[in-house]
């Protein structure tokens, strides 16, 4: 199946699919209401990542069907976790398990137990650094769709078609989530999101495949997992648990000087499109050390950008 075909297949999916989800996840009450840590003023949908799963579906089928393993992991989890709130252990098992199913289905240039470890960290840091960065309209879908086609634009074969669908896919869910959002990713679409990207960064590494090429697309992870990090480093230092949501997000500290909300999204989208285009550019090229250097300019710039919001303190320290 060509690209196009793969493309135009699961952008209809999506298109088609997406309103059927919303109605499916207001008769089971599986909805994202207002709260503290929730900025919208009414009830919205979840289960959207329902829709972008079966647009992915066309990819996964038309290239390597064994992806769907993962994929189908990371979206019951995240359902689960949208509907019943799971404790911080099995939602990490889970994650653990669909980071193995990747390394599973996926070649690596490592093999044995340091390829499978490479990928279930990577795998774990993106399922979760995408569901925090899932805090604004147009956010995670944005940046993903981003780093996806900048995946795809160094993957071949099975790899390829599945970053199609996923580019495709997310184009058809913006529709419905562009601001203001009708529908959410809900845990489900942010699991499903982290590990197809995941999936993608794996097959980046693929055996035959330059070194230069994987190591340039972990810039394609750099937002997500930055994230992670930072929500790391802030929590700690206020003595908040680790595992406990906070409004204190790079993006939330946007929003809180005056920042409308789809700017701060599209601050996130441009940066991550900044990053990819130099990672591109650097697969492109032909030495491993530019690769290295490029990520570490990346780290450099997001934690430059990060102090500058002040996304390193607790969101009740006041800004400077």
């Amino acid at each position: 199946m060509s690209d196009p075909v793969i493309a135009a297949a699961s952008l209809v999916v999506v298109l088609l699919a997406t309103p059927m989800v919303m109605a499916a996840a207001r008769r089971t009450d599986i909805v994202d209401r207002p709260g503290p840590l929730k900025p919208q003023s009414s009830a919205v949908p979840y289960l959207g990542g329902v829709a972008v799963f079966l647009g992915l579906s066309v990819g996964a089928a038309a290239g390597r069907p064994s992806v769907l393993l993962p994929l189908a992991l990371a979206l019951v989890l995240g359902v689960a976790d949208d509907r019943f709130d799971l404790a911080a252990a099995p939602r990490l098992a889970g994650q653990l398990a669909i980071g193995l199913a990747v390394a599973a289905t996926s070649p690596v240039h490592l093999p044995g137990v340091i390829g499978t470890l490479l990928v279930v960290v990577v795998a774990v840091l993106a399922v979760n650094g995408v569901n925090l960065i899932d805090g604004l309209d147009l956010l995670a879908a944005g940046v993903c769709l981003v780093g996806a086609a900048g995946l795809t634009a160094v993957v071949h074969g099975s790899g390829r078609q599945l970053g199609v669908a996923l580019v495709a896919a997310l184009v058809g869910f913006l529709v419905y989530n562009r601001p203001p959002a009708r529908i959410y990713l809900g845990d489900g679409g942010s699991y499903l999101l982290g590990t197809a990207i995941a999936v993608l960064v794996a097959d980046a590494w693929a055996p035959g495949l330059p070194l230069r090429i994987g190591l340039a697309a972990l810039a394609r992870v750099a937002v997500p997992v930055a994230g992670v990090a930072f929500a790391v480093v802030r929590r700690a230092r206020s003595g908040r648990p680790l595992l406990e949501g906070d409004r204190g997000h790079p993006y939330d500290r946007l929003v809180a000087r005056g920042w409308p909300r789809p700017a701060a999204s599209l601050a996130y989208v441009a940066v991550q499109a900044g990053l990819v285009a130099a990672a591109v550019a650097v697969a492109r090229s032909s030495t491993t050390a530019v690769a290295v250097a490029v990520d570490a300019a990346g780290a450099i710039v997001l934690v430059a950008l990060a102090a500058s919001t002040g996304a390193f303190r607790s969101p009740q320290e006041a800004d400077p």
